[in-house]
């Protein structure tokens, strides 16, 4: 038998674990711990889009208020996301996108908190505004980071295609999180849980990420201004409209309001030599058409997730986990579609892949048309998945086709641009839809004449990217 001969040289060179080695543990770490923040802050924004409506009921019930309030609760949220947006990528790149961002979840944490406290709907809905102007900050300031974290090309595409999957899979697993939460602790809960995401997310974010090389630039703060108004006036005139009637005239005041706000706006865009909003992309006819289609569609897709998630709650009764499940196959069929989507779009093209998408989810829409008080569910789960289904189709070939059109410079820019007018879109869907089932005798009858306005949208970004793409020079662009 062999002798046991300990190799005692062996034992004399092992060298212990030190903090020496700690840097280089760290330094594996970065790139993937990076992303896992940088996808929490994406995630969570994406999850408060769809968690919120599965508590519509609750809150109103708990808190008080009609529609209208409910409204405003989805409203201002969207309302600040939107018009913040532009600014806050602007104010990354000027003081550094890993204080920028880290500002940003902050902020969302906090008011995350202050909405799970809140004691009235006011309070809910100045919270829901402070947050959404965190989201805003968090966007464009977490792909910032990722793309200063991973510089070469490949990898690069590797790690936002696993940030836009797992914001995709939030905006999914919200509606089915959201309803099982509220009925294990309540709706008060929806809000908690952004907590420890929060808290998990600056950690890793201070801890691993990079901060971005800063570059002076002038923030239009005028403009800025000028854009929150504009949104806030337009989506107050059309959510009161809804509940006092169009003719009243603090609802016409607030249309002409938004006009007046408007014309300023675009006055200050052009003059300014920063603008918050550069009009000279509208110049590429197929950006136009590509943000064009971003409101339309988000006009519709979210606009009726508002009112189906009070349908199926209100008038059919259910509870919030049954309505977050109702919600699950019409959004499980966004990311499946979406990663499919590119391979449609090289081999038909983006134009048809985009239009292909909207009519698939007009048909959904039109095919709605007989739903009624106490429709069985499995009646409407096609159509459903017919409509997240169809926005899955559009997405991805819309975002490449609006960010081929301009020069790879100004990228960034155009990506905020298409995020606001998609987030605009939510915030008029909402105010539009909720306006017409305003009323408790009318909410059927709004229902459908949300289902026909929103098909109709839809067939109309179809039409608008066919047919603008037929000219020579769009041809060139898409190409």
């Amino acid at each position: 038998m062999r002798a046991f001969a300990p190799n005692y040289r062996r034992f004399r060179d092992a060298q212990p674990m030190t903090h020496a080695m700690e840097p280089n543990m760290r330094s594996k770490l970065k790139k993937p711990l990076t992303l896992a923040a940088m996808s929490l802050g994406y995630g969570v924004v994406q999850l408060d889009v769809t968690i919120v409506n599965t508590a519509l009921h609750s809150i109103g019930s708990a808190l008080g208020g009609g529609v209208s309030e409910l409204q405003w609760v989805v409203s201002t949220y969207t309302i600040a996301f939107a018009a913040f947006i532009l600014t806050a990528g602007a104010l990354g790149d000027r003081l550094g996108a890993k204080k920028i961002f880290m500002a940003g979840f902050a902020i969302f944490t906090l008011a995350s908190l202050a909405c799970a406290l809140a004691p009235t709907s006011t309070i809910l809905i100045a919270s829901r505004a402070v947050q959404g102007l965190g989201a805003a900050v968090l966007v464009p300031n977490s792909l910032a980071l990722l793309s200063h974290a991973y510089p070469g090309e490949q990898e690069r595409g590797r790690a936002v295609g696993l940030w836009a999957a797992g914001a995709s899979l939030a905006l999914t697993a919200g509606p089915l999180v959201g309803g099982g939460l509220i009925a294990l602790f309540g709706w008060r809960s929806i809000f908690l849980v952004n907590l420890p995401i929060g808290l998990a997310g600056l950690w890793l974010t201070w801890r691993y990420s990079t901060d971005t090389t800063r570059t002076p630039r002038d923030l239009d703060l005028p403009g800025q201004a000028i854009a929150i108004g504009m949104l806030g006036v337009l989506a107050a005139a059309i959510i009161e409209g809804g509940r006092v009637g169009w003719s009243n005239p603090w609802v016409l005041a607030g249309f002409a309001g938004f006009l007046l706000l408007t014309a300023l706006f675009l006055a200050q865009e052009r003059r300014t030599r920063h603008p918050m909003l550069p009009l000279s992309l509208f110049a590429h006819r197929v950006f136009a058409l590509a943000s064009l289609d971003g409101l339309l569609v988000n006009i519709a897709f979210y606009g009726l997730i508002f009112v189906f998630s009070l349908y199926f709650q209100q008038v059919n009764g259910w509870s919030a986990f049954a309505t977050g499940l109702a919600f699950v196959p019409m959004m499980a069929a966004v990311l499946p579609v979406n990663l499919v989507a590119a391979r449609v779009a090289e081999r038909f093209g983006a134009p048809a892949t985009i239009a292909a998408g909207a009519l698939i989810a007009a048909v959904g829409c039109l095919a709605l048309l007989g739903i009624g008080r106490g429709t069985s569910y499995w009646a409407i789960c096609v159509q459903l998945v017919a409509m997240g289904g169809g926005l899955g189709l559009l997405v991805p070939p819309l975002t490449s086709t609006l960010l081929s059109s301009v020069d790879k410079a100004r990228s960034g820019i155009a990506a905020g641009v298409l995020n606001s007018t998609r987030q605009t879109g939510s915030v008029l869907g909402v105010a539009l839809f909720g306006s017409l089932i305003g009323q408790a005798h009318a909410f059927l009858f709004g229902t459908r004449v949300a289902l026909i306005v929103s098909a109709a949208l839809l067939i109309a970004a179809a039409a608008a990217i066919l047919i603008g793409a037929t000219s020579p020079r769009v041809r060139g662009e898409v190409g």
